[in-house]
C-alpha cells in the first residue's frame, strides 16, 4: 500500500510479547521491538512533533485478554494506524483450535476496522527450524492461513511474517529462542514498514552475514544453557499457569509524540 500511508500522523500497537518487544532491550531496560521500530520510519515521514505513538501490547496476553484489555483503549484512541498482532499464545496452548481463534480474532478485526482507517494484521512464522514451536508448525500455518483470508475480506494490509525468510537464520531470534532478538525485530520493522508502502533503509530479507560453523559439542553446551535458563522456567509456569505478563502494564498506553 503506498502513498497516503506515508503520512500516517498515528499509531498504535496490539498485542503480545511481539508486539511489546520482548527480546530487544534497550540501555533503560524497557524492551524496544519491531513496533518501536515502525513507529520511527513512520513518525520520520512527518513533521518533528506531528506525530503520535502508543504500545498498549502486553507479554503472555491471549487473544481474549488482548480483545477485552487492548482493543478497546485503541478504539479510543482511534489512530490512524493500529497494527493487530493476537493469537500466537492461543495457538501455542495443547489442544488448541486455530479455527476457533480465528473467529474471535475476526470479530476483533471488525471491530477494530470500525474505529481505525488502517488495520495491519500479522501471520504466524514458519516455526519449522525453532525446537520448542516446530511440532506447531501445522497449526501456525491453519491460522496464518485464517489471517490471510480476514485481511482479505475486510481489506487489511498483512505482515506476512511466514514469507520474511530472514527470520528463519537463529540470529534472528533471542536466547529464548522463543523471541526476536534486536536484529529480529528490526528485519521485521523494516517489512511493516514495507507493507504500509514507505521506502525503507534495508532490505528486510538481505542475507545474513557468513557465519563461523559450531561443532556439535558447541551446539551441545548450548543446547543445555538454553533447556536450563529458558525452556525450564517456561515449563514451569505454564505447569502453574502463571503469565510472563502477570502485573505487567503496557508500556505507552497513551498516544505521545514521538
Amino acid at each position: 500500500m503506498t502513498g497516503a500511508h506515508g503520512a500516517i500522523g498515528s499509531y498504535a500497537a496490539v498485542g503480545d510479547s511481539f508486539t511489546e518487544g520482548v527480546g530487544d532491550p534497550g540501555p533503560d531496560g524497557v524492551y524496544i521491538g519491531w513496533a518501536d521500530r515502525l513507529a520511527v520510519l513512520l513518525s520520520d515521514k512527518r513533521a518533528e512533533g506531528d506525530f503520535r505513538y502508543a504500545n498498549l501490547a502486553v507479554r503472555g496476553r491471549l487473544l481474549d485478554q488482548i480483545v477485552e484489555e487492548q482493543v478497546p483503549r485503541a478504539k479510543e484512541l482511534a489512530p490512524a494506524l493500529v497494527t493487530f498482532c493476537a493469537g500466537g499464545n492461543d495457538i501455542l496452548r495443547p489442544g488448541s483450535d486455530p479455527d476457533a481463534v480465528a473467529e474471535r480474532y475476526e470479530a476483533a478485526v471488525v471491530d477494530l476496522r470500525q474505529a481505525v482507517g488502517t488495520v495491519l494484521l500479522c501471520t504466524g512464522f514458519d516455526t519449522r527450524g525453532v525446537p520448542v514451536l516446530k511440532h506447531l508448525r501445522g497449526k501456525i500455518a491453519t491460522y496464518t492461513a485464517h489471517v490471510r483470508a480476514i485481511a482479505d475480506r475486510h481489506d487489511c494490509p498483512v505482515l506476512d511474517l511466514w514469507s520474511l525468510k530472514s527470520v528463519q537464520d537463529r540470529r534472528a531470534w533471542s536466547e529464548d529462542r522463543l523471541h526476536l532478538s534486536a536484529d529480529g525485530h528490526t528485519r521485521v520493522a523494516l517489512r511493516a514498514a514495507q507493507v504500509l508502502g514507505l521506502r525503507v533503509p534495508a532490505d528486510p530479507d538481505q542475507p545474513w552475514p557468513p557465519e563461523a560453523e559450531r561443532s556439535a559439542a558447541e551446539a551441545r553446551r548450548d543446547n543445555v544453557h538454553w533447556a536450563r535458563e529458558h525452556l525450564v522456567p517456561w515449563i514451569g509456569r505454564r505447569l502453574r499457569g502463571e503469565s510472563s505478563g502477570d502485573h505487567v502494564e503496557p508500556k505507552r498506553p497513551d498516544l505521545l509524540p514521538l
